[in-house]
């Protein structure tokens, strides 16, 4: 559930718009709030659960704002450059991008791993993300500027707690890319960064953590609780605006000081 009371400080010069990929649930549905509150069209992608999907579009359309639910399955480049071409049919053009689609899928320990489940974790975390920054790059470097936002995990840094190895991989990848994309699309004007969540209190951890896992956890935070979902959400908002114009290629870390980099 997004905080009714959180408010964004930021203002977006119209037209624009935004495109959050998992945005049905937890950060990606608190994301799209914020942007939107903050002045941008936002594309809601989901993939399974369309009527979260629908749910955050009809809050940010109570609020004054401007939405559109699409569903992709972006392990694809096919998937991903629906998903682009949706954004561009309804709102004309694409300034923000947030890479957060992504799953744990399940968690196994080494001898557990299969190549199925490999290439799902792979292909869910860090291929969707290739893909979407493909599919919309160009049309960012037509218009001279836009701003990648990825979404990695304090497991990245950490390698995560037990049965969480092909995650964790998958977030490290997302660094390494987000630093390489960063190189790569900032003489057209495009910003690459990446936030990097520690312990959130979402529907990620009731789906993948027992409840004695995710205390232990939050007991190893130095601030001693969770992060929320919308705090995650204001730095990608500050991030994808233009006070945040001289950051390029960064990952910021979201932890409570669980992780001090």
């Amino acid at each position: 559930m997004v905080n009714e009371t959180f408010r964004s400080p930021i203002a977006f010069q119209a037209p624009h718009v935004s495109v959050v990929t998992g945005a049905s649930s937890g950060i990606g549905a608190a994301t799209a709030v914020f942007l939107a509150e903050s002045g941008s069209n936002v594309v809601v992608h989901y993939n399974r659960d369309k009527g979260g999907a629908q749910c955050i579009q009809r809050r940010i359309e109570e609020r004054g704002g401007r939405a559109s639910v699409a569903q992709a399955e972006l392990q694809s480049r096919e998937g991903a450059q629906r998903l682009v071409a949706h954004a561009l049919e309804q709102f004309g053009k694409i300034d923000v991008l947030v890479n957060n689609a992504g799953s744990m899928i399940a968690r196994r320990k080494l001898m557990e791993i299969d190549e199925q489940f490999w290439r799902e974790v792979i292909d869910t975390n860090t291929s969707s993300a290739l893909w979407m920054t493909q599919a919309a790059a160009p049309e960012m470097k037509r218009q001279g500027s836009g701003v990648v936002i990825n979404i990695a995990s304090l497991a990245a840094r950490n390698g995560g707690s037990p049965g969480v190895l092909a995650y964790a991989a998958s977030k490290a990848a997302i660094l390494c890319m987000t630093k390489s994309l960063a190189k790569e699309l900032i003489p057209w004007g495009i910003r690459v960064n990446a936030v990097s969540p520690g312990v959130i209190a979402t529907p990620f951890h009731e789906r993948f953590s027992t409840e004695e896992q995710f205390k232990a956890l939050v007991g190893a935070i130095p601030q001693g609780r969770a992060g929320t979902a919308e705090e995650v959400a204001q730095v990608i908002t500050f991030l994808a605006s233009p006070s945040s114009a001289h950051i390029v290629g960064q990952a910021i870390e979201v932890n409570g000081g669980l992780w001090l980099n």
